[in-house]
């Protein structure tokens, strides 16, 4: 899950800031093969098996590395892996690993460490669990070869390998795989990535550096969104920490950051009119999905028809207006759980999505509702604080009563893993994250431990008929009715899709057209 401070401001006060002084260094005081970047966050938690976060996985995808990865297609393509094949009954799987895969610290990658990181992510992960549940052994037949033996054949192996979702899937030294999955690592990490991280360099709440890994093996495939080879071609990425959006777009605009993962859209005219500032802003699963989830064990929002009241309150339209989201960059009202523009993408079931506010406050009437307060977790200055405003505006109007309660995502995070005291909080997730209901938060983890709790016993049958699907158009049917189902179980209620555009200096080349920050193959 992303988060960013994106508060709109006016544009006298949007252009004091831009016009402000700088806090970053001057470029000539810097190496000409060094990044400095500003990602949506600081990096506070490095175990990707760990968490959802998306910084977390950002970090990941440069320090660590998985056995496979997916491609701009949505196909997906070996990574750590060299060959597999799989045996005429399917129950097989052999995996072979490519020549030359060093851990940071100058030791080999073994196979034997590749069967414990997927035993340590596999129990956190929706997909990771079906496949866990799908395996009667998995082990290590040599230093470079490992089996997984099914129980029964599982069709989503490599894309269980190669999710491009969090938790991640990367591959750990035993010291960290052997780890129990729900003690997070703490201690700096070592992975076999293109870069490394130096932690005698790291300053919280300042700096983080990331070192070109000079002993790793690229692939010799192009690259291709996360897929292919990862040529690195400058030697550091300094990784700022920049809480306040307009003093990052006024360093970009003046030289003394060369890329920053989310531009506050009230400094978009601004940047357009820079000569050495381009924009980056793509459509699809490269957008982002806004989500308000909800707590199913804590009154109100245990009784189902309460929830269901929500889904005539949410006006994607009006949350991303407020926001200050440009036309340009943001869906129509999408209905699709999995996305619009997206190959899953659907209306089914819902016919309940009809924002009616006259509507919605006669059906909060007919349920059980006994105007308990509706706690809404918000983070401050954050554009889902904007989103769970407009939609609490609504729910009073409706008859609800709500408390809005101000906060940073951090405490969001301590907060939502209790069972009470909290009743929703808005969200928002790359397309990634959201495109399958095997990978979607709030539907894979159905009847999980997972906050918010949802639950509903006939969606896991039916995640596994899409398992075995044997086509996409077998799969897009069962897709329909998960969510179809997932209407009437509301585990949360869509504000929004939308893309929050990126913005990098022009002498950089060949950066990758993607939502997700990637520094391999970037030269200037």
């Amino acid at each position: 899950m992303a988060f960013v401070n994106l508060t709109r401001r006016n544009a006298l006060a949007g252009a004091a800031a831009i016009s402000a002084a700088s806090i970053i260094r001057p470029r000539e005081a810097r190496a000409d093969k060094s990044l400095t970047v500003v990602l949506e966050s600081e990096v506070i938690i490095f175990d990707p098996h760990f968490t959802t976060a998306a910084i977390t996985r950002t970090f990941g995808y440069h320090i660590w590395d998985t056995l496979f990865s997916m491609d701009g297609k949505g196909d997906i393509q070996p990574q750590m892996v060299a060959a597999y094949d799989t045996s005429p009954d399917k129950l097989t799987w052999t995996f072979t690993l490519r020549d030359g895969l060093k851990w940071h610290d100058g030791a080999p990658v073994t196979a034997a460490e590749c069967v414990a990181s997927i035993n340590r992510w596999s129990p956190r992960d929706a997909i990771g669990r079906m496949l866990r549940a799908a395996t009667a052994s998995m082990a290590a037949k040599d230093d470079k070869t490992f089996s997984i033996v099914l129980k029964e054949p599982f069709p989503l192996m490599l894309p269980a390998l190669g999710k491009a979702n969090a938790p991640l899937p990367v591959m750990m030294p035993m010291r960290f795989a052997s780890t129990p999955g729900d003690q997070r690592i703490t201690v700096p990490p070592v992975g076999s990535g293109p870069f490394r991280f130096r932690a005698d360099l790291w300053r919280s709440g300042n700096s983080m550096i990331l070192e070109r890994n000079p002993d790793y093996v690229s692939r010799p495939e192009p690259a291709d969104f996360l897929a292919g080879g990862r040529s690195v071609k400058i030697d550091r990425i300094d990784l700022r920490v920049m809480p306040d959006q307009m003093t990052g777009a006024s360093a970009l605009i003046k030289g003394e950051i060369d890329y920053m993962q989310y531009l506050p859209f009230d400094a978009l005219p601004l940047l357009r009119r820079a000569r050495d500032v381009k924009l980056l802003g793509i459509g699809g699963i490269h957008q982002f999905q806004g989500n308000f989830r909800l707590n199913h064990e804590f009154p109100p929002f245990n009784d189902p028809a309460v929830r269901r009241v929500l889904w005539k309150l949410a006006d994607q339209s009006s949350i991303l207006s407020a926001i200050g989201i440009p036309e340009e960059f943001r869906a129509p009202q999408c209905p699709s759980f999995w996305m619009c523009d997206a190959p899953l993408s659907t209306t089914a079931g819902s016919e309940i999505a009809r924002v009616d506010i006259e509507a919605a406050k006669a059906e909060l009437k007919a349920t059980s509702y006994a105007g308990q307060p509706v706690i809404i977790m918000e983070v401050a200055g954050s554009i889902s604080q904007t989103a769970a405003q407009v939609l609490a505006q609504n729910m009073k109007n409706a008859g609800f009563t709500v408390d809005e309660q101000t906060m940073d995502w951090g405490t969001v995070l301590a907060r939502r893993a209790k069972k009470d005291g909290w009743s929703m909080f808005a969200v928002y997730s790359n397309g990634t994250d959201m495109i399958s209901p095997l990978n979607h938060f709030y539907i894979a983890s159905t009847c999980a431990d997972f906050p918010g709790w949802s639950c509903d016993t006939r969606i896991p049958d039916l995640l596994k008929a899409f398992t075995r699907a044997e086509d996409q158009a077998a799969r897009k049917k069962v897709a329909e009715e998960i969510q179809k189902i997932a209407y009437e179980l509301t585990p949360s209620v869509m504000w929004g899709q939308f893309t929050i555009p990126a913005g990098y200096r022009a002498n950089l080349r060949n950066l990758p057209q993607s939502s997700y920050p990637m520094f391999w193959d970037v030269d200037r």
